[in-house]
Parts: structure tokens; sequence; C-alpha cells
């Protein structure tokens, strides 16, 4: 029996080695709306959409991440370029994380911290949308794992056609 407590809890320090991921905290850290139009904007309805999404990672400690999810919605008339109206969020989440390598971090921080940050930003454009006087955009959920996938494709093939030359 006293062999018993005295030996670590392997169970416990098997759990303290497991990969761990966790949100600290999701809010805005910047958002604008622009309407150059002004009434002249609801005289005529033709969107067209221009969607840029981007991420930026920042690691402010150990095990401590700022992921920030850039969502750019442009509105123009289809045949003039018009702009009806701009949403720009840069929204953010601390992320938590410990005993998760470094590629795989890599790839959380860029694929699952996005992913969980997006709905928040898609409800603010929609919001902005509707109290500027437009239709709501429903902007579509992002596969975040295939645009990880094809910035990783085109950064090895710039690299090989860069060693070619």
């Amino acid at each position: 029996m006293a062999d018993e407590n005295s030996g670590a809890n392997p169970q416990a320090n098997e759990q303290s080695q497991a990969p761990f991921f966790a949100i600290e905290r999701i809010y805005v850290k910047d958002i604008s709306l622009e309407c150059p139009r002004g009434l002249e904007a609801f005289k005529s309805w033709t969107p067209a959409v221009n969607l840029d999404i981007n991420t930026k990672q920042v690691s402010l400690q150990e095990g401590l991440h700022e992921v920030v999810l850039t969502v750019t919605a442009r509105v123009t008339e289809k045949d003039s370029e018009s702009v009806y109206f701009l949403v720009e969020i840069h929204q953010a989440g601390l992320f938590r994380t410990a005993n998760i390598g470094e590629s795989e971090l890599r790839r959380v921080l860029a694929t699952v911290a996005p992913a969980t940050l997006f709905p928040y930003a898609r409800e603010s454009v929609d919001s902005l949308a509707i109290k500027a006087g437009f239709p709501p955009l429903r902007l579509a959920p992002i596969n975040f794992d295939a645009l990880l996938k094809a910035a990783s494709d085109k950064q090895a093939s710039e690299a090989g056609s860069a060693t070619v030359q």
C-alpha cells in the first residue's frame, strides 16, 4: 500500500504531456464600415462581393498566442465597380497551448484558431451591413485547412522555380 502512494501517478503524468489547446478570449481588435456613396447606393442594387481573408499569429509568451483574422468585404456595383460599402474586421483571439510540436502548432494557429474566430467575424460583417441599410452578406464557411494547403503548395512551387533559375 505504501508503494502505491509513493510512486508517481502515471495517468496524471500522461495527461500533463497531452497536447492542449484552449480559447482564453475572443475579441474585436478593429472594425470599420464605409459607405462612400451614401443615399446614391440605394438607387440601384447590382452587387459584386470581393472578400479578402488574412491571418496573423503572434506568440505573446510561452504557450499564449494571439491570432488575428482579418476579413475585408468590399461590395461594389457589378458594372461600374463603384463601392456600395466596405466592411473590415480584425477578429482576434488569445489561445493557450501546451505540448504541441512546432509544425503542428503552426498548423493549429493557421487553421483551428481562424476557424474558431470566423463565425464571430461573419456575424459582425452581417450586422454592420444590416446597420448600413444593406442586406446581410451571409458569408459561406471557409476551409482554413484547404487555404493553408494551397498557400504551402504555392510557396513550394515558387521555391522550386526560384532554384531552377
